[in-house]
């Protein structure tokens, strides 16, 4: 069991990373302005289930060895960056869509979920933060590691799953707003799109070890 002090120093961290804008609340942010409240929250979720991956690896020693691999560190931030920009584009495409008399059928929930969780999944950055945070709250006399690096990874993606939920309400509650002007409408969707373009080559164009 993790030692109390080490558990409430590790959620205070967390939530003070968490609550500064990053990739994670810039590609919520974009969906739920593009595409509403629901996306926003499915894409929150798929998120999360997206980086549980990255929480097993680190707790049982893989995600050290990506983490020191310059090539495979590489690798996944480019699909990582390239999924982003073709989500983007898609938005901006489809900005004017609201507009058209026949009812257009949402996005289901699992392709919701599914785009969600390939943006979690190869985001590099997770890897490199569990590598580097998780092992600091870790007490060897309190058991197995990797249970301890397994259950911080967890409350952390809890926390996060909150506090990005919270940027969703905002989001989704702003693009309601702006949604009584067709026009309004589809300029806020064009601009969801275009952050998520911006965090694609922001995640690109990053040093490949940042």
């Amino acid at each position: 069991m993790i030692p109390l002090d080490s558990l409430v120093a590790f959620v205070v961290a967390s939530v003070v990373i968490i609550v500064i804008p990053g990739p994670s609340v810039l590609f919520v942010v974009g969906r739920s302005l593009s595409l509403g409240r629901r996306a926003g929250a499915l894409s929150v979720v798929g998120n999360a289930l997206g980086t549980v991956p990255a929480v097993v690896a680190v707790a049982f020693g893989v995600g050290a060895i990506v983490a020191s691999s310059v090539l495979a560190f590489t690798i996944i931030k480019i699909v990582g960056a390239a999924y982003l920009v073709w989500l983007g584009i898609q938005a901006i495409r489809h900005r004017h869509d609201h507009r058209t008399d026949a009812a257009r059928e949402p996005a289901s929930a699992g392709k919701l979920l599914r785009q969600g969780f390939i943006v979690g999944a190869t985001n590099p950055k997770t890897i490199a933060f569990f590598v580097a945070v998780l092992p600091q709250f870790v007490s060897p006399a309190a058991g197995p590691v990797w249970a301890q690096l397994l259950l911080l990874g967890l409350i952390f993606q809890t926390l996060a799953m909150v506090c990005d939920s919270v940027w969703v309400l905002v989001a989704g509650t702003a693009r309601a707003w702006f949604g009584r002007s067709p026009r309004r409408m589809s300029t806020l969707s064009g601009a969801g799109g275009v952050m998520m373009i911006g965090l694609g080559g922001t995640l690109a164009l990053t040093g490949a070890k940042s």
